[in-house]
């Protein structure tokens, strides 16, 4: 068995007998090109940084370190009854004309899903107690606020279709909210009647 720092050329001669050297001088000089262009597209973000989010710490051994963010920005893309993509964007990141804006709540992930009786709201709220969350809903919207020291979330919803907020059931375990939020159900008005012509 060879010793540990001859392990790596021991291992590509046994595993791949049939590469020369040249082939891992190029997946190495591949793996470092790369690297180095991550550094400066991190530099050249972090330039960019608004100063309000840049903060210094200073550590116990008198050096100072610099912290971003933290910066989230996602989306999630599903299929709508429509048959057409809907796509929802989450995080504290939105994309403008004049580049990224970075805002001090965090939009959740949410997803909702309508049956025939009910509107079912999931949202993503990881690190907070259920305490800290506020929930304001009417009949065409819902709200969901967290508004703590280490966390801020908020995220405005229209629903797509109008519910009886007073008969909402709330669940929060593990990070996860979940709303039930009852359908009003539409009174059948009569279609008319054919008026006699005298």
């Amino acid at each position: 068995m060879p010793s540990e720092e001859d392990f790596p050329e021991w291992f590509r001669r046994r595993r791949f007998p049939f590469f020369g050297s040249w082939f891992f001088e190029d997946i190495d000089r591949m793996f470092r090109e790369m690297e180095k262009w991550m550094e400066e597209e991190f530099k050249e973000f972090t330039a960019r940084i608004p100063k309000d989010y840049v903060r210094e710490r200073k550590l116990p051994n008198g050096s100072t370190i610099r912290e971003w963010g933290p910066f989230v920005y996602g989306y999630s893309i599903k299929i709508g009854p429509d048959g057409k993509p809907e796509i929802r964007e989450f995080g504290n990141v939105k994309p403008t004309r004049l580049g990224p804006k970075v805002k001090e709540e965090r939009e959740p992930l949410v997803d909702i899903v309508e049956t025939d009786n009910e509107i079912h709201v999931v949202a993503e709220l990881p690190g907070v107690e259920k305490e800290d969350i506020k929930l304001h809903g009417t009949e065409d919207t819902l709200t969901i606020s967290v508004d703590t020291p280490q966390r801020k979330y908020y995220k405005e919803l229209t629903l797509p279709a109008k519910v009886n907020v007073k008969e909402a059931k709330t669940q929060y375990k593990n990070g996860v909210l979940e709303v039930k939020l009852p359908k009003i159900k539409e009174e059948k008005k009569p279609k008319g009647e054919y008026i006699k012509i005298e």
